[in-house]
């Protein structure tokens, strides 16, 4: 079996402009810490279907966010916060790829532009409220399951998920925490669900693993230039990019 069996449809060009992307969505999780998903499927389904382009970035998405749920001593207390919320994520996504099932069509596209834009408007303008004690345990349960949906739907985890962590005031190391702790639930959550509608095979397992490297390399480029690049000014341009792209996919799905 050649490199181009594991991604279906493949060229040369096809496959370096695949690589490009993994490694410019790591750069973006370099710098700002989230971002390799999103901006992985934002791009990837310019090219391909979205179910292919969500398979494709299991195992980068799965590898990093693992790696930013340390340290290890720290998170059992971090995710006693957030268990609600995770086991939302997991009956949002299973449940929505059993009734949707795996992302296609325009519509899948429309989804995933609505998804682009509204999360680049949060990182504009959002600021996430306090969420009181009281309310964390269904308010979390409600919002993984919404970001279960979008997942399945979009192959996009950080809406609404992202602002709700915001709001706990875990503080940064444990924002952070708590972030690789619910991409991390999404992605295996994720998978199960194309793997449900048979859109996770041995093949497609293959090629994710071959987007690790590049996304690895790329993080790597991203925490080199975090130190020399105004952290601020790369996320505006980020999220004024990821606006525009969300728009534009948007656009081209409720045009085809």
């Amino acid at each position: 079996m050649t490199t181009y069996d594991l991604l279906p449809g493949a060229t040369p060009a096809l496959f370096a402009a695949t690589l490009s992307i993994f490694i410019l969505a790591g750069v973006v999780k370099g710098v700002v810490g989230l971002g390799l998903p999103t901006i992985s499927m934002a791009l990837l389904a310019l090219l391909m279907a979205p179910a292919q382009a969500a398979a494709l970035l299991i195992v980068p998405s799965l590898i990093t966010n693992l790696w930013q749920a340390r340290p290890w001593p720290s998170l059992p207390a971090v995710l006693r916060r957030v268990a609600g919320m995770q086991a939302g994520i997991c009956v949002g996504t299973i449940g929505a790829a059993l009734w949707l099932g795996a992302p296609s069509g325009r519509w899948a596209g429309v989804c995933l532009g609505l998804a682009l834009v509204a999360y680049a408007a949060w990182g504009l303008f959002g600021s996430p409220p306090s969420v009181p004690a009281r309310r964390q345990g269904w308010l979390g349960a409600a919002v993984g399951a919404v970001t279960g949906v979008i997942t399945a739907a979009t192959g996009v985890f950080v809406i609404p998920a992202v602002p709700y962590l915001q709001a706990l005031n875990l503080g940064k190391d444990g924002l952070i925490q708590a972030m690789g702790i619910s991409f991390t639930v999404s992605t295996v959550a994720l998978a199960a669900g194309l793997a449900i509608n048979g859109g996770y095979t041995p093949e497609a397992a293959g090629a994710s693993v071959l987007m690790l490297a590049p996304a690895l390399a790329g993080m790597a480029l991203g925490q080199w230039l975090r130190a020399r690049l105004s952290a601020r000014a790369f996320k505006l341009v980020f999220m004024i990019s990821l606006a525009l792209l969300g728009a534009y996919q948007a656009a081209r799905g409720l045009a085809g």
